[in-house]
């Protein structure tokens, strides 16, 4: 195991402190690194794209960061091919450079602009590849490209067209547990798996009617889904938001309290207690050694990777934590950060969400109420709303600075 080998390069001391103040410094693998062999550039829906190739899929990387009219990214713990193909460059990207730095690569793609231009690092889910694309707030001149055809010049669309992109118009709905999984069994036998389904439905049939978004539920009735599978149908619906509606239990009855949870590692005894719990459903699936690859150290791989949605993700559980004690009156016992596997696969902004407790009888009683379920639904459906409203405006979300 080798620690990552600190440079003294100003480039680089910037993203030792992103390292620093991410957790710990993660240890990373003695077997060999991905290689980088090339760059493509193509244009996408609402601007363009850099697709950087690999020979297999890259761990970690930064936020991309406009620097003036040069756009910088780094790949963590990766080489670059003796074969390196450098395509012509295109689009917005008037030349670019890939600098090792030890164990990492340093990418710097000069611009033809600055001016409006929004940037984002993901990777491609169906090919592993490494997306760097490049959005665009207002109608401003970019280039499009056809493999190694000669450039052409054209408009990007209106406004709207153009943040396209960036729109909430796909939100996953999970309702935990289910089928042979009931989950928590609370006061007077109210089992979670049903709490947790009627409020997910309401919440679904409020966004679709009142925000006019797609709504997908990981399960629409009483019937079982593995945890990885609830990410990778996220994932694979193109969901821009995934919520994960739970609700708690304790052996104290007088816990009560909602809370709201995003990736991360856990801080306390009480946030672990509830990651063991809604964990321990792998126990109940086919392959539960599969998810041996979800240790600390791949978390804190997967923090740096994701870093931007992990940021929106705390914002609206923030949101959600609000809106249970303003409109609703709930005691919230705030929102954290917790290993759980459900959220671990979504890539996209995402938020595990603890109604309140079933083992606490008046909680139980406010839960299994329509009532109450229409309160919890309204309470999330507000919050989404405000956030979607704040992301697809483009404040502090998904930006590069």
């Amino acid at each position: 195991m080798n620690r990552i080998r600190l440079l003294p390069s100003p480039v680089f001391s910037v993203w030792f402190f992103v390292l620093l103040v991410s957790g710990p410094l993660f240890l990373h693998s003695a077997a060999a690194d991905p290689i980088v062999e090339s760059i493509s550039f193509e244009t996408a829906a609402d601007g363009f794209a850099v697709r950087i190739h690999a020979n297999e899929p890259l761990a970690a990387y930064s936020e991309p960061r406009l620097l003036g009219q040069k756009l910088e990214l780094l790949v963590f713990n990766a080489a670059l091919s003796p074969d390196f193909h450098r395509a012509t460059p295109a689009g917005p990207i008037q030349g670019f450079t890939v600098v090792p730095e030890g164990e990492h690569l340093i990418f710097q793609f000069q611009l033809n602009t600055s001016a409006g231009i929004k940037a984002r690092a993901r990777r491609d889910y169906r090919t592993d590849d490494l997306l760097l694309g490049l959005s665009y707030r207002d109608n401003v001149p970019v280039r499009t490209v056809r493999n190694d055809a000669p450039v052409v010049t054209s408009q990007v669309g209106n406004l709207g067209d153009a943040r396209q992109r960036w729109k909430l118009d796909t939100i996953v709905i999970d309702a935990g547990h289910g089928g042979e999984d009931h989950g928590a069994i609370g006061h007077n036998g109210l089992r979670e798996k049903d709490v947790n389904l009627a409020v997910a439905m309401r919440l679904g049939r409020m966004l679709e009617q009142e925000l006019g978004v797609h709504v997908v539920y990981t399960r629409d009735s009483d019937f079982f889904v593995t945890l990885r599978n609830r990410g990778k149908i996220a994932n694979r619906v193109g969901g821009k938001l995934f919520v994960s509606i739970h609700s708690n239990a304790s052996t104290n009855r007088r816990a009560y309290g909602t809370e709201t949870y995003f990736l991360g590692l856990g801080k306390s005894d009480a946030a672990r207690q509830v990651m063991e719990r809604e964990n321990a459903v792998v126990k109940m699936e086919a392959n539960p050694e599969l998810y041996e690859e979800f240790s600390e150290q791949a978390l804190i791989l997967q923090t740096l990777t994701q870093s931007a949605y992990l940021r929106n993700s705390e914002q609206l559980a923030g949101l959600i934590e609000h809106q249970f004690s303003t409109q609703v009156g709930r005691t919230s016992r705030g929102v954290k950060q917790a290993r759980f596997y459900v959220l671990w696969g979504a890539s996209m902004p995402a938020v595990l969400v603890e109604l309140g407790f079933v083992t606490n009888p008046q909680e139980a009683a406010f839960l299994a109420s329509e009532n109450g379920q229409d309160y919890m639904a309204a309470s999330i459906f507000n919050a989404i709303s405000a956030f979607k409203t704040r992301y697809e405006k483009g404040l502090d979300y998904v930006e590069a600075d």
